[in-house]
């Protein structure tokens, strides 16, 4: 299983390279089902694994142009200031048993199904959008602008939402990143990927502070070669990213998310 787990790592550096979301969405399933690691710890490996693998990306994408700094900026601030608090704070104090009317379902149940359920609001989001406004040629490129005047309170709010989610969950948040760039912002898919990745580095790795502060123990042997493997997948993204056009993205994007939301809900609900 472990030589599974970091082949599927290589393949989540990949996504996260492509769509510029998703890796998180992948390393999360691949830790608790490949790795054997309890949910609540693999979260806050994947902050450190995602934001990491996020930021080697983000390299590549700034020297191409492809990162609106200013914009990500803006999201960024409330995202890592909430994201910090709840992985800090709010985490471990959440109870291993968590009890809605009748139900009682175990924390990392919890965890799993709420990432599913988020991920299915996404995904449907993108599609909407995807099929409903055509791309042409010259939006779908790297060099248009932003077609909406950014509403700033509305993207901060977004922001601290997304970093809420982040820390609940362990995910870098590209799955809601994404959406709000491109629906919000009005960004062109392209720059909205290189965006996420900036975004997921900052808020995931300062995310991880609050882990290392609530005292997570770290399995260093398992974090390195998992780094390896998204490092090595990354790379091969960029042989892969230039050739598509951002509503191919957009919709693979989406699909990608659908698919990874029906597979948790399978496991841990059916």
């Amino acid at each position: 299983m472990l030589i599974l787990g970091f082949l599927a790592a290589i393949l989540m550096g990949v996504v996260l390279g492509i769509i510029g979301g998703g890796g998180s969405i992948l390393t999360v399933p691949i830790l608790v089902y490949l790795m054997a690691v309890p949910a609540d710890i693999a979260t806050g490996y994947s902050l450190l694994i995602v934001g990491a693998t996020a930021a080697y990306g983000a390299i590549s994408y700034f020297k191409q142009g492809l990162v609106d700094v200013k914009s990500s900026i803006i999201f960024a601030i409330p995202s890592i200031m909430a994201v910090y608090l709840t992985r800090a704070y709010l985490m471990p104090n959440v109870p291993d048993t968590l009890n809605i009317a009748t139900f009682s379902f175990s924390k990392n149940v919890a965890i799993m199904v709420f990432f599913a359920v988020l991920m299915l609001v996404s995904a449907a989001m993108m599609l909407k959008k995807a099929y409903a406004e055509p791309i042409t040629l010259q939006q779908a490129g790297s060099d248009v602008v932003m077609t909406k005047s950014p509403n700033i309170l509305l993207i901060a709010v977004e922001g601290a939402f997304v970093g809420v989610i982040t820390g609940v969950l362990g995910a870098g948040g590209g799955f809601l990143i994404i959406p709000a760039l491109v629906l919000l912002m009005g960004m062109p898919m392209k720059k909205a990927v290189g965006a996420s990745l900036f975004i997921i580095a900052l808020k995931s790795l300062i995310g991880f502070t609050g882990d290392l502060q609530s005292g997570i123990d770290l399995d260093i042997p398992l974090l390195g070669m998992m780094l390896l493997a998204t490092f090595i997948g990354m790379t091969i993204s960029k042989k892969i990213a230039g050739n598509l056009e951002g509503q191919t993205l957009q919709k693979f994007f989406a699909y990608f998310t659908l698919a990874i939301a029906v597979f948790i809900i399978v496991k841990e609900i059916l």
